[in-house]
């Protein structure tokens, strides 16, 4: 471990319903919920204000909705929160070389590496924690400046304690762990605090009188050897002694890539299950392309009526973004799974990542007899459209726009009818109007930037 602070862990906060709180003045302040609203959605994020009614992430959707049923239940805009999160990826960039991503919300950052490494080792030792404090809270307001997003901030020796300092800063708040206070902070904390400790090994502690961080160390490693293994105990041992060597790693390697779909009722029509992983494996593709990668396995992931889940996978010659490769693999490892009962999950993924693609991988398929190249005349054979006039499926929380009133989001739709608020990022509270579903003026926009960029110079 280090004698100073300088591995930083960021955490934004709320990430997903704050970003849509940003983003809809008259949602500032409310609850809001983000994640999958149909019977057997659950929630992807919920704001503060929605925490206080016990709203959490993972939790059942239908439950969060008896817990705090005023609050706004969106759908989620991952393409915005990309773009977001690509905004607070670029100042932690400023900072340090070494940028270590855990997921579009949270990152590590080793504050001793590159020029910022080299301002604070010129410092005397006695102003370093002053000095890294003042760094963090620069990076935090220049965050919001960017995103009108706040963060949460731990610094410390090692990535343990930054990760647990910034959970203690929540919301919008920065802890440093000085070096030599470490078991000061960790002791009184509980058990659930140390990565791996879940409700059942927490139970198992207490049930040998083990509630804090404090009693973790004073057990010693051998009596947690004893309680839970080998490789628990010890590990669980030196998380409450605050050991931790673990470096930051920049551009941590991704293993897969996949995309996955629940369904609201189950899928019971074997031309529908086709069809839907037939749109997975485009989505996944995509997902692949914008990574830059390639794989080599195709994998499918089912889960049947029953809860069982069951993956198969098919590992290619060599490897390829082709949508239809994968489109045409993942079709047929369904081809050999059993949906008679009904399916409620999906998912297309693809694992063996490179950065490059084979050139002649196209051939594979054509060579085995398989698929022919997509053209006018050989296009693969897709659904037939339901007959009748098709109304638009307009989903709360997504952007809109209108010919005459502009820019807007839904609230919500049914029988026939879509009602939107008009209104923009950093404005104010907007008017709410409602439309038939299929108004020609209504058209579905591409999301306006938290911050608008600033107007270019006149020439």
């Amino acid at each position: 471990m280090r004698n100073t602070p300088t591995i930083l862990h960021l955490d934004m906060d709320a990430f997903f319903a704050a970003v849509e709180q940003a983003a809809k003045p008259s949602l500032r302040g409310k609850p809001v919920v983000v994640g999958g609203l149909g019977p057997r959605g659950v929630v992807s994020t919920a704001s503060y204000e929605a925490r206080v009614y016990g709203v959490h992430s993972a939790m059942a959707m239908a439950q969060a909705r008896r817990l705090c049923p005023n609050a706004a239940y969106l759908t989620p805009r991952f393409g915005l929160y990309r773009q977001v999160s690509d905004t607070v990826m670029a100042l932690l960039h400023e900072l340090s070389p070494l940028v270590e991503p855990l997921s579009l919300d949270e990152a590590f950052v080793d504050l001793a590496a590159g020029e910022c490494g080299e301002r604070l080792r010129a410092l005397p030792e006695s102003e370093l924690p002053t000095r890294v404090r003042q760094v963090a809270e620069r990076l935090r307001a220049d965050i919001t400046a960017a995103t009108r997003l706040t963060a949460s901030v731990g610094l410390a020796s090692s990535k343990l304690l930054a990760k647990i300092g910034s959970d203690a800063a929540k919301p919008n708040g920065l802890v440093v762990i000085e070096p030599g206070t470490e078991q000061d902070f960790l002791g009184p904390k509980t058990v659930r605090t140390l990565w791996g400790v879940g409700p059942a090994t927490a139970e198992h502690l207490r049930r040998a009188g083990i509630t804090t961080v404090a009693d973790v160390a004073e057990a010693g490693e051998a009596e947690l050897v004893r309680l839970l293994g080998k490789a628990h105990g010890a590990s669980l041992y030196a998380m409450a002694t605050g050991q931790d060597d673990r470096p930051v790693v920049a551009d941590r390697d991704v293993k897969s890539i996949s995309v996955e779909d629940t369904f609201d009722v189950d899928l019971t029509d074997r031309a529908r299950v086709r069809a839907e992983v037939g749109r997975l494996a485009d989505r996944c593709v995509q997902r692949l392309r914008s990574a830059g990668r390639s794989g080599r396995t195709v994998v499918l992931k089912v889960r049947r009526y029953d809860f069982t889940t069951l993956t198969r996978s098919e590992t290619l010659r060599a490897p390829t973004d082709d949508p239809l490769v994968v489109r045409e693999t993942a079709g047929r490892l369904i081809e050999a799974v059993d949906t008679t009962g009904g399916v409620r999950l999906l998912g297309v993924g693809v694992a063996g990542l490179a950065d490059f693609t084979q050139e002649d991988l196209f051939a594979q398929v054509q060579e085995d007899g398989r698929a022919e190249p997509e053209s006018a005349d050989t296009a693969p054979v897709r659904p037939e459209p339901v007959p009748g006039p098709v109304a638009r499926l307009w989903r709360p929380g997504q952007d809109v726009t209108h010919a005459e009133h502009g820019p807007g989001w839904v609230q919500g739709s049914g029988v026939g009818r879509v009602t939107v608020r008009f209104e923009v990022p950093g404005g104010v509270p907007g008017r709410v109007r409602t439309f038939a579903v299929d108004d020609p003026l209504l058209a579905p926009a591409e999301p306006l930037p938290l911050v608008p960029a600033p107007a270019a110079d006149p020439p």
